[in-house]
Order: structure tokens, then C-alpha cells, then sequence
């Protein structure tokens, strides 16, 4: 065995501790934020608010909202608190880096809307926290970019295996949401942090499992179509879901209010809501145990479920911090517990009651928002140990995952928020060509001239240089000015009385294309597609135009062929494959 992988497992070892203590310390700075706005730390907010005065339950949040706002102003100023597509997008296109202090500052604002009783999650910002956490570590010991990913999604499974105390989960969710893949090489040391997370959160908060699941009759063969029913509601839920926070956002811009007070704008309608539906305030582990018990009210489950989804926009629409996944389980166990209903109700002698429906409906909205449904199906088999209500949820996954991504384009949440920003995740090859950059296989030594060198010269040099292309190159500053081939001479390639009356100047190509250092592999492989080059220029910036060298498409397709093969050795678990620099 190589000690890479013995170092990887005593780092794992560490990540675990890290983050399974930082979770515990990030809940219970939530508790203490809540015990300060509504008089009590307990996880049952609902219950608390229903025992406050109206007005302390409408202004509690406006409070709360106006000081996570001032929070984020002071702190961070002109940036978006990071969250889980922010560690998506380190792993799948900076190779495991992400800013370390701008994800603690948001695990801190989070903690802030928590305790305030936004109504958002606090799984997302537990993973923020175990990812800004691998990512210290990782450029601490100057790991490479396959060792910073697994790191990253070793602090990724602790902290969800802390949070929903279900180590297995966090291990999937690790390798489906943010490493992108199953690498032998990961699992070990994911395994191992995710262990390790969950025991420091059974430590301190005891073996109890997330949510109370009730005793569940045995699930009828013939309730499967009703499942399958079931999973096409949740798909379109969780569209309305996601939808529901864009259009937040986008009223927020409309609103043209500053930043800083947009949470407490919302403070105010989240508060306006808890006076009729409290149980929208908070993750809403309360409301969700409830519907999960069958004793809820068909009309009061579509109300809090509708009710739910608003706040849930609003929050996260006007700027408080926080996740999604907690209010997605909330929403799904609500409206699986009122479909539950119906279906009882019109085969009573065939259901398994409608607790069973809510906990189908809880796994199929919160996978389709996640774009998880293995992790999903692993977290319900872990809080309910019953396989056969595991099957039924595998069902209605699936539709559910189908029906999003079919009808709303929408594979993941996360990645509908990445994409919405210019970053699309493809698949594994996809990922390989964004992460790698045009800096790794630029050319320095290309044959250059100077606006002025003379027609004969530039001749000479075409016939001398391997790919017969020349770059036109400002002496003075080094601005690239264009490219030179045999084709761009025309009539002047063979004609000797031009020789002294045309320069370099007069026959360049002054639109040819270009490619910046910082550039991906995959935007490289485009342009050369595009314009049916395979030689382009490299410049520093495409405002300054400063060349620096040149790229050729056989070299890009070997340097990807190398990290192709690095990451299927990497894949296999193959430790006599081309080795990582850590």
C-alpha cells in the first residue's frame, strides 16, 4: 500500500473531527441566535411560536432579517454567501479549491437566518462548512487538484452524516453530489470521515435518528401505482419548489432594495405567515415528524405544504442564508401525507396508512430538488430500516427525478443554479476538459514576427515552422496582433517583386482567434472547432492582448487523454497508475 492512501486516511480521520465538531458547534449557535429572538432553543419552534404573542412571532424575524443583513454588508460585502454549488463547482472545475473564509462567513449567516426562524436548511451550510474546512486543509499541505477533490468530499459526507446522523447517506452523498462520481481511491477515506462525523454528532446529541418515524403497516404490492402517482405530484412539487426561489430572487432585483435590507423584507413576510402557519418557521423538522405521524388534516397538509414553499422563496429569495434540503423534506412529507390521505381514503383496506405516503413523499421532492436520489434512498432506508417502504420510495424517486428533468430541464438544483451562471455540468470527460487549463499546455516558443518584418522574411519563417502559421506580435508591448499562414499570403506567396513592399502587417489575419492562459481545455477544443483551427494564440487577457505563447489542438488532446487516464487509475483504485502530486 503507498502512504498516499494511509496520509488520506489519517486526514480523513482529521476532516471528521473537524467538521463532525463544527457541526455541533454551527447547531448549536443556532440554538443560541433562537433562544435570543423567541425565549427558547428548543428544535420544536412551531410549538414556541404558538406560545408567543402575534406580534412577537411577526417581528421576530424582521429583527433577525435587518441583523443578517447587516452581517452579510459588513462581512461580505458585495458577494453571495456561498453554499453547496459553490462546492460543486470547486470539485467539478477548480480542482477541490474554494474560499475558505467567505464559506465560514456563510456558515456564520446561516446560523444567524436559522436562529431567526428563516425557513431554509441547515444541511447546505454544514456541507459549506465541511468543504471550507478540506479546503484549508488541502492548500495547507499544497495537495493536487485529485487529492483536494477527495478531501472536499470528505468534509462534504461528515458534515452530512453529522447532520442526519446516517453515515452510509453521507458517504453516497458525497460521491453523487459533489466528488461527481465513484473513485475506488475516495472511498476509503469518505468512509472513514463520514464514520467519524456522525459518532462526534451521536457523542454530543445522542443516537436518535433525524426524524420520528412511525411503526409502518406493511406496504401492499398494490399500493405501487399509487406510489408511482405519488412520484409525479412530488416531480411537479419540486419544480414549483424551485421555481418558487427564483422568482424570490428576481423580486428581490425588481425591489430595488439594498441588500442589506432585503432579509428583513422578508423577516416580515415569513412573520405575517407564522401568525396562521408557525410551523414555516425554521428547517421544519416539527412539521415534518407530524405529517410523518398520519395525524395531520388533509386541508392543513396543502396549506403548510403551499405555505412552506412560499417561505421557503422568500428566504431564500431576499437574501437569508441557509439550505434547501430541510424545507424540501418538509414540503414532500407534507404533500406525500395529504396524497396519503386521498389514497387511504378510497382504498382503505389496501393502504399502509398515510405516515407511509408522507415518508415517500419526503424522499421524492427532497431527491428531485437535490438531484440525489440514491442518497435520498440510502437516508430513507436508514431512518426507517424497512425495505419494503424503501422500494416504494425507490419508486417515486425515480418518477419524481424523471418528471424534473423531462418537464423542467432540471436535473439538480444546485446544478440549475450553476448553469444559471454560465457553468454547466456534463459528465465525468466534460468535468476532466473544464478543469484543466490552457496554462498547462501552452507553448512559449512559438516562431513570431513583428508588424513590420518584411514579406520575403515571413516567407522564409512559413517554410521553417512545423505548423506553417506565424503570430504577428507588437515588439514594444508584445500585443498580439494576428496569425500568417500560406493562405492569407494569396497572390503575394509567390510573387518576389512584393517582397520589399509588404510587411507582416499588410498579410495578417487580424481576426484570427485567441485563448486566454485561464481558459478551459473544453473552451479550447470549441474555438478550435469553431473556426477550424488547430494552432491558436495565447494571450494573458483578452483586454491587453499580451501574448504568451500558442496551444495546438493535438496537445490539448493529449494533455486530456493524460488526466483521463489519471482519473480512471484513480476510479479503480489502481495505485500503480500515474500518480497525483499531493
Amino acid at each position: 500500500m503507498r502512504n498516499d492512501q494511509l496520509i488520506l486516511g489519517g486526514l480523513a480521520l482529521v476532516v471528521g473531527l473537524t467538521v463532525g465538531f463544527g457541526v455541533v458547534l454551527f447547531r448549536e449557535a443556532i440554538d443560541y441566535v433562537q433562544a435570543l429572538y423567541y425565549g427558547s432553543s428548543d428544535e420544536h419552534l412551531a410549538s414556541v411560536a404558538r406560545a408567543l404573542p402575534w406580534y412577537w412571532v411577526m417581528l421576530a424575524p424582521v429583527v433577525g432579517g435587518l441583523a443578517v443583513g447587516i452581517f452579510y454588508k459588513l462581512l461580505m460585502p458585495g458577494r453571495r454567501p456561498l453554499g453547496i454549488p459553490e462546492v460543486i463547482e470547486a470539485a467539478a472545475f477548480k480542482g477541490g479549491r474554494m474560499p475558505v473564509r467567505p464559506g465560514l462567513m456563510a456558515v456564520v449567516g446561516s446560523a444567524l437566518s436559522l436562529g431567526a426562524g428563516a425557513s431554509v436548511g441547515r444541511e447546505g451550510p454544514a456541507v459549506t462548512l465541511g468543504a471550507a474546512v478540506s479546503a484549508w486543509l488541502a492548500e495547507r499541505l499544497h495537495f493536487g487538484r485529485s487529492l483536494s477533490r477527495v478531501l472536499l468530499g470528505c468534509g462534504a459526507a461528515a458534515a452530512v452524516a453529522a447532520s442526519f446522523n446516517a453515515p452510509i447517506a453521507g458517504v453516497l452523498f458525497a460521491h453523487e453530489v459533489i466528488v461527481g462520481h465513484y473513485a475506488m481511491r475516495a472511498l476509503a477515506p469518505v468512509v472513514i470521515a463520514s464514520v467519524t462525523g456522525t459518532m462526534v454528532s451521536r457523542g454530543w446529541f445522542g443516537d436518535f435518528p433525524a426524524f420520528m418515524i412511525p411503526t409502518i403497516h406493511q406496504v401492499n404490492v398494490w399500493e405501487f401505482p399509487a406510489f408511482a402517482g405519488l412520484g409525479i405530484l412530488c416531480g411537479l412539487v419540486a419544480l414549483v419548489f424551485m421555481h418558487g426561489i427564483v422568482w424570490g430572487e428576481k423580486a428581490a432585483e425588481r425591489s430595488r432594495l439594498p441588500r442589506w435590507a432585503r432579509p428583513a423584507v422578508a423577516g416580515l413576510a415569513l412573520g405575517v405567515l407564522a401568525i396562521w402557519y408557525p410551523e414555516v418557521l425554521g428547517v421544519g423538522y416539527e412539521v415534518t415528524d407530524n405529517a410523518l405521524s398520519g395525524t395531520l388534516p388533509l386541508l392543513f397538509l396543502t396549506a403548510c405544504a403551499a405555505a412552506k414553499i412560499v417561505a421557503t422563496s422568500v428566504s431564500l429569495g431576499f437574501g437569508f442564508g441557509g439550505g434547501v434540503f430541510s424545507p424540501s423534506l418538509a414540503v414532500g412529507a407534507l404533500v406525500g401525507g395529504a396524497f396519503g390521505i386521498v389514497a387511504t381514503s378510497a382504498f382503505p383496506e389496501l393502504s399502509s396508512g398515510s405516515g407511509a405516503y408522507a415518508v415517500v413523499g419526503m424522499g421524492a421532492v427532497s431527491s428531485a430538488v437535490l438531484g440525489a436520489p440514491i442518497s435520498t434512498v440510502l437516508i430513507i432506508f436508514e431512518l426507517t430500516s424497512d425495505y419494503g417502504l424503501t422500494i416504494a420510495v425507490m419508486v417515486a424517486v425515480v418518477i419524481a427525478n424523471v418528471v424534473t428533468a423531462q418537464l423542467g430541464g432540471i436535473t439538480s438544483w444546485f446544478h440549475w443554479c450553476l448553469e444559471r451562471r454560465g457553468l454547466r455540468i456534463g459528465g465525468h470527460e466534460v468535468r476532466l476538459l473544464k478543469t484543466l487549463r490552457v496554462r498547462d499546455v501552452i507553448n512559449p516558443d512559438c516562431l513570431t514576427v513583428h508588424p513590420g518584418t518584411r514579406l520575403k522574411t515571413v516567407r522564409e519563417y512559413l517554410q521553417r515552422t512545423p505548423y506553417a502559421e506565424l503570430f504577428v506580435v507588437e515588439q514594444k508591448d508584445g500585443r498580439f496582433i494576428g496569425t500568417i499562414t500560406l493562405a492569407d499570403l494569396s497572390e503575394a506567396a509567390f510573387d518576389p517583386a512584393l517582397d520589399d513592399l509588404v510587411n507582416a502587417s499588410d498579410v495578417c489575419r487580424r481576426d484570427a482567434p485567441m485563448l486566454e492562459a485561464d481558459d478551459s481545455l473544453e473552451r479550447a477544443l470549441n474555438t478550435m472547432l469553431d473556426c477550424k483551427e488547430e494552432h491558436v494564440a495565447v494571450v494573458a487577457h483578452e483586454e491587453t492582448r499580451k501574448f504568451v505563447g500558442c496551444v495546438h489542438e493535438s496537445e490539448v488532446l493529449l494533455a486530456f487523454n493524460r488526466a483521463l487516464m489519471e482519473a480512471r487509475a484513480e476510479e479503480r483504485g489502481d495505485q500503480k497508475g500515474p500518480a497525483t502530486p499531493f
